[in-house]
């Protein structure tokens, strides 16, 4: 909404996001989408290149798309296998808000796949 908002005044945004389905739900301007963990958007902490290329990449995006609502896949790899890392960064039982929202969340995707 906040970017919609902002395009509407004249600035361009882009999204940095590891869901882009969300992405495409909100149908966002732009979007950058990286397979990395929830919380390290731009990369591992004092992994300043790994954050800098996620960066670069996010303003050609930004300066190249010409399509709306365009999602580009980073070719950043995350240097460890995915589940190790989840293991790491996920609490070991869900907080309350996510046990609250993770039924709706599940039923709003079966939605957009039409299930």
């Amino acid at each position: 909404m906040l970017a919609r908002s902002l395009e509407a005044a004249g600035l361009s945004t882009i999204l940095i996001t590891p869901m882009p389905v969300w992405a495409e739900i909100i149908q966002t301007p732009r979007t950058l989408a990286v397979e990395f963990p929830f919380g390290q958007i731009l990369g591992q902490p004092h992994a300043a290149e790994q954050q800098r290329s996620v960066i670069l990449q996010a303003l050609q995006v930004l300066e190249t798309s010409s399509t709306p609502g365009e999602i580009v896949h980073s070719p950043e790899i995350w240097p460890q296998p995915v589940s190790q890392a989840v293991k790491e960064w996920q609490p070991s039982s869900p907080s309350p808000m996510v046990q609250e929202l993770a039924p709706k969340i599940r039923q709003l995707l079966r939605k957009q796949k039409g299930d």
